[in-house]
This record gives structure tokens, sequence and C-alpha cells, in this order.
């Protein structure tokens, strides 16, 4: 894949548009949400507690190789974060990967809280679609009007 392919592919536009969509309404000190996409590119919603986090890429490739393998969420502990871990994928699209870091957070609190967790991957997962959906339709539209201006030049 080129550079332009995989920049412009449909699962980077739609994690880009996540990413703007999602990061501006984290709390300061909450979790860190990443997407990660097939192509190991990366979106932290904060770069510098991410890297703080040290976490390897074998770290991460093992953690979406085992949601390849059905285990959704994947739960995890890295120090003193838990990690949580999930797919991202649209009806049309393989976005690739969410990873929420819970700062302070164990296991053992995560896994209390699995209802809460699950839920905001949920809530991700919809705001996927619907950043899906509204794309497609804007390129539906811009279509019609290519068809119409068309139309409306060849009967004059």
């Amino acid at each position: 894949m080129g550079v332009y392919e995989s920049v412009l592919s449909p699962s980077c536009v739609l994690n880009e548009q996540l990413a703007r969509q999602i990061f501006g309404v984290l709390p300061e000190h909450g979790p860190i949400v990443i997407f990660l996409d097939r192509d190991s590119n990366c979106w932290p919603s904060n770069s510098e507690e991410f890297l703080k986090l040290e976490i390897s890429e074998s770290f991460i490739k093992e953690l979406c190789s085992r949601i390849d393998d059905g285990v959704e969420p994947v739960i995890t502990q890295v120090c003193d974060t838990c990690i949580a871990a999930a797919q991202l994928a649209t009806e049309h699209t393989n976005c690739g990967y969410v990873i929420i870091a819970l700062p302070r957070y164990t296991s053992e609190s995560a896994l209390v809280n699995i209802g809460l967790i699950e839920t905001l991957l949920n809530q991700i997962t919809l705001i996927v679609r619907l950043v899906e959906k509204n794309r497609l339709l804007c390129e539906h539209q811009v279509r019609q009007y290519n068809i119409y201006g068309r139309n409306v030049v060849s009967s004059n």
C-alpha cells in the first residue's frame, strides 16, 4: 500500500474524523483514548500521557491479536494503568481498534466498572458509525450535485 493509499484509506479518514469528534470532549485527567488502525497508525487523545505509559509495540500487537481472536473487550493491566481494548468497525469499514487507558485503575476496579467501560466503547462505536454515515451522505449529495450540474450544462 502506498503512502497516499494509507493516508486516504476509509479507515484512516474515519479515524481522523472520529479523533476530532471525541478527543475534544474528553476530561483533562480522564481516560486516554487511542485509535489504532490496521496499518499501525495511532491517534492518542493525549500524546504526552500516552508516551508516559511506555506501552510497547509488541504489547499492542498482542492486544490486537487477542481482539482478532474474538476476546472483546480485552481488559489488562500495565503498571498502574488499566487497559481496555476492542475492535472499531462499522458496516462498511474496519477502522482497527479502540484502546482506553485508565490511569490509576487496577484490573479489579475496571472489572467492577465493566458496564461503564463497555458503554464507553459502544458509544465510540456509535459515534464512528454516525460519522461514517454522515460522510457517505455527503459523498452521495456531492455526486447528485455533479449529476444535476452536468444535466443543467448539457441542456443549455
